[in-house]
């Protein structure tokens, strides 16, 4: 479920966000970078749980909805219920790409793609695990 919401709800200034995430989560979910592939720590990673943004804790993805994509990235087919993500045109780099922001603190996220499981939504939403926290006890 795609919600459409302002960037940085949550207010915090640039330097608040320096002092709260470490340098790749700010050069990622603030700079719009991006992690080396299959370098992350949740590409293969299949526990069940709820993984939330690493900015301002807002669920986004359950575990039932990871998939092994082989695109060195965590992946999911769909966002978690009542999660919020944001998905905005990205055309950097000479692409046209669907970029993914957290709705909430508008952390960048990733980019979604029409490549997903063809049997569940078809998408494939490819995530930076740097912008992740994982919780294995979501409720």
């Amino acid at each position: 479920m795609v919600y459409k919401l302002y960037d940085n709800q949550v207010g915090k200034t640039e330097d608040e966000w320096r002092k709260e995430l470490t340098e790749e989560q700010y050069r990622i979910l603030r700079e719009k970078g991006t992690e080396r592939a299959f370098t992350g720590e949740y590409d293969i990673h299949f526990e069940e749980g709820a993984y939330h943004c690493a900015g301002c804790k807002t669920k986004l993805f359950n575990s039932g909805s990871k998939f092994d994509s082989g695109c060195g990235w965590p992946a999911f087919y769909q966002t978690a219920e009542g999660g919020t993500v944001v998905e905005k045109i990205d055309r950097t780099f000479g692409m046209i790409r669907t970029e993914v922001l957290c709705g909430t603190c508008g952390g960048h996220l990733g980019h979604v793609f029409p490549d997903g499981p063809a049997d569940k939504t078809g998408l494939r939403y490819c995530i930076n695990s740097a912008s992740l926290n994982f919780d294995s006890n979501p409720d």
